[in-house]
Parts: structure tokens; C-alpha cells; sequence
């Protein structure tokens, strides 16, 4: 009688830590990574948020893109004016900023942002630039 019940608190703590671990994990994430070309095709139907510095978003960027420095001190006082509804999709140089933005909004309550990467491989993907 003890080994069976054994094996059903073991059972029930299996489902649970799978259930915890699907509520908490992967699919329920605000923040996709599509692929650059995937993300490409997104465009049209998101804000765009250029985070390099501003600098470099005067050096060319995504057409339509606004330019929020996710290095800048007043990076979460400027999200946070923006629609946490919407649909966004963030995206730098090389794709670590890009990561840390999402993240941060997402931290924030943004429900909904696509991690676009690298710039370059957005543009290679057919991105529109300005």
C-alpha cells in the first residue's frame, strides 16, 4: 500500500511541475524571434522601435522605425508611455540590445513583441531602410 502511494504523490508532482513549468515557460512568452525574413513580413502591422543609440539610427534605419535607446536612462520611462497592447517589434545592430528591449518590455506588460534581430539581416531580408 506505501509504494503505491508513492508512486501517486510522485505521479501528482510530476503533472504538477509540468503543469507549472508549461504556464510559466516558452509558449506563453510575449517575445517571439522569428526568422529575419519572417519578421520582415511583419513589419507592416507593428510599431517599430529602432534601439540602437541615436546615432546610429541617424546613420540609417527601418523605415517607419522610432529610435528608443534601450541604453539610455530614460529607457523605461519612454515605453512606458506606449500601448502595452500593441504590436511590436524591436530590433538593433547585432540582436543583443534587440534581446534586452524585449525582455525589458516584456517585464514592463508589452504582450506582444517580436525580437527582430540584427539590423543587417533584416535589411538583407528585404527590409525597407531610411
Amino acid at each position: 500500500m506505501q509504494r503505491s502511494s508513492a508512486r501517486l504523490l510522485a505521479l501528482t508532482l510530476v503533472v504538477l511541475l509540468a503543469t507549472l513549468v508549461a504556464a510559466c515557460g516558452g509558449s506563453g512568452s510575449a517575445v517571439t524571434k522569428p526568422s529575419a525574413a519572417k519578421a520582415v513580413g511583419m513589419l507592416p502591422n507593428r510599431v517599430v522601435i529602432d534601439v540602437r543609440t541615436p546615432a546610429e539610427y541617424a546613420a540609417g534605419h527601418i523605415a517607419g522605425a522610432q529610435n528608443i535607446d534601450v541604453e539610455a536612462t530614460d529607457f523605461g520611462a519612454r515605453i512606458a508611455t506606449l500601448d502595452k497592447k500593441a504590436a511590436y517589434l524591436v530590433y538593433c545592430r547585432s540582436g543583443r540590445r534587440s534581446a534586452l528591449a524585449a525582455d525589458q518590455m516584456a517585464t514592463a506588460g508589452f504582450t506582444d513583441i517580436v525580437d527582430g534581430g540584427a539590423m543587417a539581416d533584416l535589411v538583407a531580408a528585404g527590409a525597407p531602410t531610411e
